[in-house]
């Protein structure tokens, strides 16, 4: 049985598609990647069907991490039943989630910079250029790395 996680953001196209890449990454590194589905998702639909920002794409890139044919995708209801843990990168995405979210399935919502090591709230949004991406590259793999040694504690075989 697998371990189901989606990374949300506003528009699928900066925050959560790395999530989604730095995390797939980390558990192919580990060797644990049948233990986990891993998807992305925006709460917004501005941008469905686009590849991530060129932003998210090059950061990635410079650290071995190729997100270039993900496309954006806005939360659907299902997800609330289908994903094991769904990590908002903000507060306010995670205001959004929990609108949509039914009562049963709330404790799957979570914000992301829960797990990382070093105190924050939210991840910020790279788009405006007011935080860069590569801030936002380190805050997501602190997170990312301790989120995979909670759900995956075992070393690799």
């Amino acid at each position: 049985m697998s371990t189901r996680v989606l990374f949300v953001c506003l528009g699928n196209i900066c925050r959560s598609p790395l999530g989604e890449g730095i995390f797939r990454a980390a558990v192919l590194r580990r060797g644990v990647a049948d233990h986990f589905e891993i998807d992305s998702a925006g709460t917004g639909d501005w941008h469905v069907g686009e590849p991530p920002d060129p932003r998210s794409i090059a950061i990635a890139s410079r650290h071995g991490i190729d997100i270039k044919a993900q496309r954006a995708r806005q939360v659907r209801r299902d997800d609330f039943e289908r994903f094991d843990l769904i990590l908002a990168m903000d507060r306010a995405n995670e205001r959004d989630l929990r609108a949509l979210c039914p009562p049963e399935h709330q404790p799957r919502i979570r914000r992301l910079r829960e797990y990382d090591p070093v105190a924050g709230h939210d991840v910020p949004d790279p788009w405006f250029g007011t935080h860069g991406f590569d801030l936002v590259f380190a805050m997501i793999e602190r997170c990312c790395s301790r989120l995979l040694a909670e759900l995956h504690p075992d070393e690799p075989r």
